[in-house]
C-alpha cells in the first residue's frame, strides 16, 4: 500500500504539471483534434461496460466525475451511459455522444475489437478517446488500467501460498473471464506464468460476459467431471465469478479450498472475512479514476500527457499509446484495515454488518 500511496501522490502531482502543460500534444494529438482552444467548459463523455460488477457505479463513475469538476474549476460536463454488457449498445452510445459532440470521450469497452470502428468515427470526429480499464482497438489516444498480467500473477501466487505442500495433491479449476475482455486474457497469462508446472489444471474455462451465473454452471460442469475429492482449488479472475464458483462448491459439499478473487467488491471481502473466499485484488480505483480524468481533461483541452502518462502501451491496432499503468495489492483477512478500510473504501460497519460481525471479531476486524 505504500507504493500505492506514492503513486496516487505521483498522480497528484502530475494533476499539477498538466494543468500548466504546453498546448503543443505530443503525437500530434492538439493538432488532430483541434481543440487546444478549449477552456474548462468541456464535455466529457464516459462509457463504462456493465452494472452487475459493483465497482462501475460505485466507484468507478462518480470518481471520475468528481474528478473532471475539480480539474475544471465545475465547469466540466460528464455525460455518462453505461452498456450493460452489450456491444452494440456501447457502439450506439459512442455515436450519440459524437452527434452530441462531446470534447473527449472515456471508454471501457463491453468488446476490445468491436468497439474499434466507434473509436474510428470519435478520431474522425475530431474526439479524442481515453481507454479506460481495458485497452479498446483503434486509433485511442491514451490508456490507464492496472498491470493486468499482474493481477493474475498475485492471483496465482496466492493461490500457490494457500495450497502450501498440497499444491499436486489434486488439480484446480481455472475460472477466466470473458474472451472478449482483453484484460481477461492477460490475467490468464500472468496466473498461468506462475501456476504452470506446479499445479494441475483439472478443467479451465472462459467464463462468458464474466457473469457468475456462467461460472456456477463451468463450476458445476468441473465438480461433475473431475469428482469433488480431486478438486483442491479454484483459480477465479473476480469476485462476482467467486461467488457463483462458491455457490457451486457449497451444493456439492466441497468447503475448506482456496478461491481466488479480485476487484474487492464488498461481497468478496465479506466472504474473505468468514473464510469461504482465500483472497481478492484490491485495485486502487480512485488512482485509476484521477488518471482518466487528468488524460481526458487534458486531451480536451489541447495539453500534453508527457507529465501524465510516463509509459508507452501497444495495441493491436495503435503503437506507442501514452499509458499509466496502476500497482495493485492481494487482499487478504490480514491486509483488511490497510487496504479497503484505510483507503475508505469501505467502513468497518459495512464489511461486519448483520452475519458477518461474529466473523470480524474471530479476525480482529472492529
Amino acid at each position: 500500500m505504500r507504493r500505492a500511496a506514492v503513486a496516487i501522490a505521483a498522480g497528484a502531482m502530475a494533476v499539477s504539471l498538466a494543468a500548466c502543460g504546453s498546448a503543443k500534444e505530443s503525437g500530434d494529438n492538439a493538432d488532430s483534434t483541434g481543440s487546444a482552444k478549449k477552456g474548462d467548459a468541456i464535455k466529457v463523455g464516459l462509457l463504462l461496460p456493465e452494472n452487475a460488477t459493483a465497482r462501475y457505479e460505485k466507484f468507478d463513475r462518480p470518481l471520475i466525475q468528481k474528478k473532471v469538476k475539480e480539474l475544471t474549476n465545475g465547469k466540466g460536463e460528464v455525460v455518462y451511459a453505461n452498456a450493460k454488457q452489450d456491444a452494440s449498445t456501447q457502439n450506439q452510445q459512442v455515436d450519440t455522444m459524437v452527434t452530441n459532440k462531446v470534447d473527449v470521450l472515456i471508454v471501457d469497452a463491453v468488446d476490445s475489437k468491436a468497439i474499434a470502428g466507434s473509436v474510428k468515427k470519435a478520431k474522425d470526429a475530431g474526439i479524442p478517446v481515453v481507454a479506460y480499464d481495458r485497452l479498446a482497438e483503434g486509433p485511442i489516444d491514451a490508456y490507464t488500467s492496472f498491470d493486468n498480467e499482474t493481477v493474475g500473477k498475485t492471483q496465482g501466487e496466492a493461490l500457490l501460498k494457500a495450497l502450501g505442500s498440497k499444491a499436486k495433491d489434486g488439480q484446480i479449476v481455472m475460472m477466466n473471464g470473458s474472451s472478449t475482455d482483453p484484460n481477461a486474457a492477460q490475467f490468464k497469462k500472468g496466473a498461468h506464468s506462475v501456476l504452470d508446472g506446479k499445479v494441475n489444471i483439472g478443467r479451465e474455462y472462459d467464463t462468458k460476459e464474466w457473469k457468475p451465473e456462467n461460472a456456477n454452471a463451468n463450476m458445476e460442469g468441473a465438480i461433475s467431471a473431475l469428482g469433488k475429492d480431486k478438486i483442491i482449488g479454484v483459480y477465479s479472475a473476480n469476485d462476482g465469478m467467486a461467488g457463483g464458483i462458491i455457490t457451486a462448491l457449497k451444493a456439492a459439499g466441497i468447503a475448506d479450498i482456496p478461491v481466488t478473487g479480485q476487484d474487492a467488491e464488498l461481497s468478496g471481502v465479506q466472504r474473505i472475512v468468514t473464510g469461504e473466499q482465500y483472497m481478492s485484488v484490491y485495485k486502487p480505483y480512485p488512482q485509476e479514476a484521477d488518471v482518466a480524468a487528468e488524460m481526458a481533461v487534458a486531451l480536451a483541452q489541447g495539453k500534453s500527457l508527457d507529465s501524465i502518462a510516463k509509459d508507452k502501451v501497444d495495441s493491436p491496432t495503435t503503437k506507442a499509446i501514452p499509458s499509466v499503468l496502476v500497482p495493485v495489492v492481494s487482499l487478504t483477512k490480514d491486509n483488511i484495515n490497510d487496504t479497503v478500510i484505510k483507503d475508505g473504501i469501505y467502513t468497518v460497519s459495512e464489511i461486519c454488518s448483520g452475519k458477518y460481525k461474529a466473523a470480524c471479531d474471530k479476525i480482529g476486524l472492529k
